[in-house]
């Protein structure tokens, strides 16, 4: 019974310090990457942080679809006899590419690619 009670309370505390140490990360460190950028410029604070917001959305999709990727990269690989030029050629567009937005991509200054290009490698 009081093994239950530990393991009951242990999970929220632990998830409470590692919520609590990622927004301590990244509130630190987003300030200082504003101020770096624009000075004290309120339009590039505002960029950076609409960047940040739009990351996490954006993110989470291009982490699922590099997972997928790496998942269908690692069949086709196994199908074609451990055909590694094959494999990469999935592997590559799926896993490279911008996984984070910044604010050169919300003011179209810098393309956003979410499907990352082939290496010289695989095209030949």
């Amino acid at each position: 019974m009081t093994l239950d009670v530990v393991r009951s309370g242990c999970r929220p505390r632990n998830l409470f310090i590692g919520v609590a140490l990622v927004l301590v990360i990244a509130l630190t460190g987003l300030p200082a990457i504003a101020a770096e950028k624009s000075g004290t410029n309120p339009e590039g604070v505002g960029l950076q942080a609409a960047s940040w917001l739009a990351t996490i959305p954006y993110g989470a999709m291009k982490v699922a679809f590099a997972l997928t990727g790496g998942i269908v990269g690692g069949l086709t690989w196994a199908v074609t006899g451990g055909n590694m030029s094959v494999a990469k050629a999935v592997w590559t567009p799926s896993m490279t590419g911008d996984y984070v937005l910044q604010p050169q991509h919300l003011t179209g200054e810098k393309p956003i690619h979410f499907v990352g290009g082939l290496s010289d490698k695989t095209k030949s």
